[in-house]
């Protein structure tokens, strides 16, 4: 068994057992931010995709992958939402490597 298991998405809802009112906060906030907006709903579902790549959540993954079939997106429009998201990544890690820096220079002194 892995350690995410593809049917706890379809569990989802049991995280409210015990404080139903947060997660249904939760849910319509959820809700009216993937509406349609200044955004289509297909440019918030590659969006979703993109994140749920970079943090990565495999259940998001599954979700918003689906999510961007239903909207109208493709393999290849997909594709790219994730190098995206890999490239804002690798810069992001990139970036963070001045702190790694700026220890050294520290106690260099």
């Amino acid at each position: 068994m892995a350690y995410y298991d593809e049917e706890d998405l379809d569990r989802f809802q049991e995280i409210s057992r015990e404080r139903p009112e947060l997660f249904t906060a939760f849910m319509h906030w959820y809700d009216a931010v993937l509406q349609e907006g200044a955004l289509t709903k297909r440019e918030k579902a590659l969006i979703g995709l993109a994140v749920a790549h970079a943090i990565p959540c495999p259940y998001c993954i599954d979700s918003y992958t689906q999510t961007c079939l239903d909207a109208g997106s493709n393999m290849e429009q997909m594709t790219e939402a994730i190098h995206v998201a890999a490239a804002i990544r690798g810069g992001a890690t990139l970036i963070h490597g001045l702190q790694a820096r700026r220890v050294v220079e520290k106690l260099s002194l």
